[in-house]
């Protein structure tokens, strides 16, 4: 028998930490290979950890609320014979330790810029998700040090400093008075959220938020605040996709094995406006515009608990309908049984919402940071419009819906985000009834 280190593995851009939130196995049990062992979260999903070989776990490294680092051992299992990990793990610490670098690096150039960089004054330890927040909700150093953590060995989980937040507004007058005291800079950005007084009457329920409705408010809040949000609306024929799906939908599902819904029409459409008008497919550093090279469109899929998750379709424009309604079944069944990756929800560029599977026909969405545009489209219902034909103006049945087009006015002014969802429109009503299946 031999050791052998499970490592916490890298988990897409940006993520270099997670919280255990529960060992699957305990010490003991035997685990077969690609076998999850323990359910992790990160700021942006929850996911799980499959060991690469088979075993029996011998110790913990980590415990539930610890925090793991990506690139190191989370737990050490006994294997049979001698398993060679020594160029695997060499190969994940110096990818891991070139990730960590970078991402640190960003993390401490970002603070310089906005000059409110939090270090402590007690050789605490925070973690970047910590002191980001930190930083968005202007708590000043002072007031972190005193926040009691319930991580290990005392340290500042990111539920800590959400709650922190959350029940400071109870004490305005006295933290009103901490910032005006912190070294710190005190920016308009910087002002404490301050919550109106809410009576709990008698029969009310008081219902905590879980940790992904924390996450959710937490940036639908900053999302408004760094975007001044503009819609614009357009109406859309769908009767020539309507009946292509009905006619074709069976044979769709026996020639691919897939169903085919809406959205991957959609997604199509969207993919194809985007490359006559890339400047939706952007994202705003301070003064600088980021013109994104690839077309990464996010779905959004709201969960059986009530939450909302985007997965995304990397390089949208690649895939042809097949592909795409392949992409969008996988990603929705996932999303729903909370097997997604973190990395199958990062790199977004633009966004779709339906809203229109709630029986809703117009919206105003709110822009996902970083993109800058995001649009919702609504339900399909019939209606009678005019037509015209050859034999002049007719009334008919015809299958109608709106889409609702947010954008970002910082960089995208009414012209670009109007002629963007009218191509969208105009791509969707030229849709070939005789598209092969």
């Amino acid at each position: 028998m031999s050791d052998y280190k499970l490592i916490l593995p890298s988990m897409g851009e940006g993520v270099m930490e997670a919280t255990v939130t529960n060992w699957i196995k305990n010490i003991g049990d035997a685990i077969a290979e690609d076998e999850s062992v323990v359910e992790i979260a990160t700021d942006k999903v929850d996911s799980d950890v499959p060991s690469p070989v088979s075993g029996v776990l011998k110790e913990i490294l980590v415990p539930v609320d610890g925090i793991a680092k990506v690139g190191e051992p989370i737990a050490i299992l006994s294997v049979d014979g001698v398993v060679e990990q020594t160029e695997t793990t060499e190969e994940i610490d110096t990818n891991n330790d070139q990730e960590i670098a970078d991402a640190a690096k960003s993390i401490e150039v970002a603070a310089i810029k906005s000059e409110t960089v939090i270090t402590s004054s007690d050789d605490k330890f925070y973690s970047p998700l910590v002191k980001s927040i930190a930083k968005e909700e202007g708590v000043s150093q002072a007031e972190l040090d005193q926040i009691t953590g319930s991580g290990k060995d005392g340290r500042v989980t990111k539920d800590d400093i959400l709650n922190f937040v959350k029940n400071r507004g109870n004490q305005a007058t006295n933290q009103v008075a901490t910032i005006s005291t912190s070294s710190a800079p005190v920016t308009q950005t910087q002002a404490p959220q301050v919550s109106a007084q809410i009576s709990v009457g008698e029969g009310d329920e008081i219902i905590e938020m879980d940790r992904m409705r924390k996450i959710i408010a937490q940036n639908m809040l900053q999302a408004k605040q760094i975007a001044p949000h503009v819609t614009s609306f357009i109406e859309v024929d769908m009767t020539n996709i309507v009946l292509w799906r009905d006619k074709n939908k069976n044979e769709f599902l026996k020639k691919h094995g897939e169903k085919i819904t809406f959205m991957p029409i959609f997604i199509e459409a969207v993919a194809k406006a985007i490359q006559d008008f890339p400047m939706i497919n952007v994202s705003v550093d301070g003064d600088r515009i980021i013109k994104k090279k690839n077309i990464n469109i996010g779905m959004a899929a709201a969960l059986p608990s009530g939450n909302l998750i985007v997965p995304v379709i990397k390089n949208a424009d690649q895939f042809n309908l097949a592909g795409l309604a392949s992409q969008v079944n996988d990603l929705a069944n996932r999303s729903r049984n909370n097997k997604l990756k973190p990395v199958e929800i990062q790199g977004g560029t633009y966004t779709i919402t339906n809203i229109g599977s709630f029986g809703n026909t117009l919206g105003t969405p709110i822009i996902p940071q970083p993109q800058v545009a995001i649009l919702a489209v609504g339900a399909i219902v019939k209606k009678p419009a005019v037509i015209e034909t050859p034999q002049g103006d007719m009334i008919a049945i015809r299958h109608k819906m709106y889409l609702s087009h947010a954008y970002d006015h910082r960089v995208v002014d009414g012209a670009l985000g109007g002629m963007f969802v009218k191509r969208v429109a105009e791509y969707l009503e030229a849709f070939d009834m005789n598209t092969p299946v």
